[in-house]
């Protein structure tokens, strides 16, 4: 009975309100993007579409802010296209959702400015866990197909000349690029969230 009501609570119109806001303001952050030259390949972009998904999770629980990742990345197929089959933005969302799920979650059993910050740190452990091992046997993969790989390693070896393979390609440019984009994205966060958490009802730290 009680996540149940604890479901229609996350779920009320109130919050519905809320959590669409968020996710346009996460969808319309996509279009501002930019690359990180010195770490990866400049077709790999940062934005800070998951900033409105953390506020979202921390003020309204880890499935509001798993929602607006969810959100965002469908109205980024329909709306912008994909050059992917869906299979890019799909593995957007999953590594999104594990960031932004791991955070709020963490957050929500420690209440504090240091549990959002571990919380935080723990998020972005995962998120490039996960955006490594999804780069590496799906999404490069698949890019492969529309340009040679060996195309692809030549934009990292560019960065750096440590790139001889796709592996190498993981290790010294898509997780130090998904670090750094975790550490930033989370700083936005933590200066954001104790601002705009009256309005959304959450919890100041």
């Amino acid at each position: 009975m009680n996540q149940i009501q604890r479901g229609k609570s996350v779920y009320s119109t109130k919050n519905l309100t809320k959590l669409s806001m968020l996710a346009v303001v996460a969808f319309l952050l996509m279009y501002v993007e930019f690359p990180l030259a010195f770490i990866a390949p400049p077709f790999i972009k940062i934005d800070l579409s998951d900033v409105p998904a953390l506020i979202g999770g921390f003020a309204m629980g880890p499935v509001v802010g798993i929602t607006i990742e969810l959100i965002k990345c469908v109205l980024a197929v329909f709306v912008r296209g994909t050059a992917t089959g869906g299979v890019g933005e799909l593995s957007n969302f999953i590594v999104g959702a594990v960031f932004v799920g791991t955070s709020a979650a963490f957050y929500r059993r420690h209440n504090t400015y240091k549990g959002a910050v571990a919380g935080l740190l723990a998020g972005v452990v995962g998120m490039t866990a996960l955006a490594t091992l999804s780069n590496y046997f799906v999404v490069f993969p698949l890019y492969a197909k529309i340009m040679p790989m060996e195309a692809i390693l030549e934009m990292g070896r560019a960065v750096t000349s440590k790139v001889h393979s796709l592996w190498d390609l993981m290790v010294y440019c898509i997780i130090p690029f998904n670090l750094v984009k975790g550490c930033v994205v989370s700083i936005v966060t933590l200066l954001l969230y104790k601002r705009v958490s009256p309005f959304l009802g959450g919890k100041r730290k």
